[in-house]
């Protein structure tokens, strides 16, 4: 069997509406009572709203005011960066990563440290206007050591078809075989050795001046990538 409906009929004879009429006087009573405290509520709390409220804004603009300063300040720290390669050899493989990204972000690189386990190839990954995308390969040495042709040919598998990068480089604080600095020439895997660094870290050079790196064409960034 289906459910029964409730229907509604209309109120029947005069003491039906009179009864239905005083139902509905109630209801707008008491709606328009409640309309009355909430308004006298309202108009009560406001200095205490407004005051929180002004309070919320003023921490927010302070928030924003410290974070813009913290910025402006570590932006001038870097425009004066300087490192020694006496500091360099004194880091760790980590620190010496960090230091190349403040340094790249000093020559106007938007930049980030990615560098762990199984990173393939890149250290450094930084992003510029006008040079495109720039991957680092950090090598750490002690001093005296040499980074080979192996490294290169990491850097040159895993620069363009992984990390889409327009220019791919070697940083050491070491120095850089023979066979190692053609790869600048033959397949655009720049290189920075430990005289290369000393000029970059400690006299200022930003990095695509000492390497002339090229700039990128607009539209042309997949012809220009390393492949």
């Amino acid at each position: 069997m289906g459910r029964a409906r409730l229907k509604l009929r209309a109120p029947r004879g005069r003491g039906e509406r009179l009864a239905a009429a005083a139902v509905v006087a109630a209801a707008g009573w008491m709606l328009a009572r409640t309309a009355a405290v909430l308004g006298n509520a309202a108009l009560r709390a406001w200095p205490v709203t407004t005051t929180l409220l002004a309070a919320a804004l003023a921490y927010g603009v302070w928030r924003m005011a410290r974070a813009a300063a913290r910025r402006r300040t570590r932006a001038a720290l870097l425009a004066r960066l300087r490192i020694t390669l006496e500091e360099f050899d004194a880091m760790d493989d980590r620190q010496f990563e960090y230091a190349l990204r403040d340094l790249l972000i000093r020559d106007g690189f938007h930049a980030r440290q990615v560098g762990r386990a199984g990173d393939q190839g890149a250290d450094v990954i930084a992003e510029h206007p006008r040079l495109g995308r720039l991957v680092v390969q950090a090598k750490h040495t002690t001093v005296g050591a040499r980074v080979g042709s192996h490294v290169m040919y990491q850097v040159k598998g895993t620069a363009g078809p992984v990390h889409h990068a327009d220019t791919a480089v070697v940083v050491t604080n070491g120095h850089i075989t023979r066979d190692a600095k053609t790869w600048e020439t033959h397949h655009r895997i720049y290189w920075i050795d430990r005289d290369r660094l000393g000029q970059w870290a400690h006299d200022g050079i930003p990095l695509h001046h000492l390497l002339r790196l090229p700039a990128r064409r607009r539209g042309h960034r997949r012809a220009t990538r390393l492949v």
